[in-house]
């Protein structure tokens, strides 16, 4: 590609290796975790994902910007990556669905995107050495004085950005259809398609900033509770998995997905470690350990749960296990929590059942998320002394 104007632009890692390109969307200079992205397809759901908040994605596709950027296909309100490299930015959009160009939208929004870069030498070594500090500039073209900022930036490892991106308020997402079930959701830096696949299965869905309290979960009697997906080290987040312990302590069912999967470990006693480089992209095989089904996946996340793939944890609420694991490198991509008489309680997966961008393999989980919550409206009936009346009943909504 030959972009007109051919402003310089640099990347600079934080171990010194530089990157020369040429600018593209908005100009100035911008600092994140170098990260980089394998899917071919997809990349303004990438863009607009709010747990690359603080992130330089490096899109691995050569060739990025044919499809341009509509009005439909964004997974929230705004661009959120804090920049943008590619190696060949497209001339021209070609989608008969295009609004503008990829250009126009970083520049629109800000965002300093860099092409001409040699994306594969980048990625190789992002895979050696790790994800790392990093700024994208057009105003500093030294790499040495580039470097020096670059180091001046926090690390991602002990950062809490969860606040940066929680909705200021509840919002509700209407269901599609009659309303079968309630769910409370944790906004966590939620992908709009989360909300939206629970609505297409009859579920009013109540998007809750992350500072809510279980008070504020007990006020809506949600059928269940969802923690959604999000930015930084899940290790920060104290008072998000208090808040879920207090959701068990309630009785009420659970699902989590990628940084929801994170605080679901937490909660359970289990830790959870930074990865070398991450998995993000729209081709990760995952297994089902329960079926041995393998599910091509969507995935964004930078640390894991550290948790014992065989067996059965005790915790205060029944035993909890891994139920799915990454058959590219054996990390935990899901747990299932199960009470004592074999009922379902909870369970989460690393990856993005929702992916509208990338493969659809595992969007069965909301359905699970649904028969989950239905199973268990007799004995929340029970325990509220309600056995001839549901939680849905009470509230006056349809059974």
């Amino acid at each position: 590609m030959a972009i007109t104007d051919q402003v310089p632009a640099l990347l600079v890692l934080e171990d010194g290796r530089s990157f020369r390109g040429v600018s593209f969307g908005a100009r100035g200079e911008a600092f994140g975790e170098a990260v980089f992205s394998t899917g071919m397809s997809g990349y303004q759901e990438t863009l607009t994902d709010p747990s690359y908040h603080r992130q330089v994605v490096v899109a691995t596709a050569p060739h990025i910007g044919n499809t341009g950027w509509n009005d439909e296909d964004n997974e929230s309100k705004r661009v959120w990556v804090a920049g943008y490299v590619v190696r060949d930015l497209s001339r021209m959009p070609s989608n008969w669905r295009s609004k503008r160009s990829l250009d126009d939208e970083l520049r629109a929004q800000g965002v300093v995107g860099v092409a001409e870069v040699d994306t594969r030498a980048l990625t190789r070594h992002l895979r050696e050495r790790g994800a790392m500090r990093c700024g994208v500039s057009t105003e500093t073209l030294d790499p040495a004085a580039l470097l020096e900022r670059v180091l001046q930036q926090p690390p991602m490892a002990g950062s809490n950005l969860v606040a940066d991106v929680t909705a200021p308020a509840e919002e509700v997402v209407a269901p599609s259809g009659p309303k079968r079930l309630v769910v409370a959701a944790l906004d966590l830096g939620v992908k709009d398609n989360s909300p939206a696949s629970m609505a297409a299965r009859g579920m009013e869905v109540h998007v809750l900033p992350a500072s809510s309290g279980i008070e504020d979960i007990r006020r809506l009697r949600p059928d269940g509770v969802f923690f959604s997906n999000g930015p930084g080290d899940p290790a920060t987040a104290d008072d998000e998995v208090a808040l879920l312990r207090a959701v068990l302590d309630e009785g009420l069912p659970f699902f989590g997905i990628c940084f929801g999967n994170q605080l679901f470990g937490r909660a359970l006693g289990f830790g959870t470690y930074k990865l070398k480089f991450g998995h993000r992209g729209i081709n990760q095989p995952v297994m089902d350990l329960g079926t041995r089904r393998v599910e091509i996946t969507a995935q964004n996340h930078g640390f894991a749960v550290d948790a014992p793939l065989e067996g059965d944890v005790a915790t205060p609420w029944g035993r909890a296990r891994v139920s799915h694991v990454c058959l590219n490198d054996q990390v935990v991509e899901g747990l299932e929590l199960v009470g004592g008489d074999g009922r379902l309680l909870g369970f989460s997966v690393q990856y993005h059942p929702e992916a509208s961008a990338g493969p659809h393999d595992s969007a069965h989980l909301f359905d699970r998320f649904a028969d989950m919550m239905e199973g268990a409206r007799p004995a929340r009936a029970g325990r509220e002394g309600q056995a001839s009346e549901s939680p849905a009943l009470a509230r006056g909504g349809e059974a």
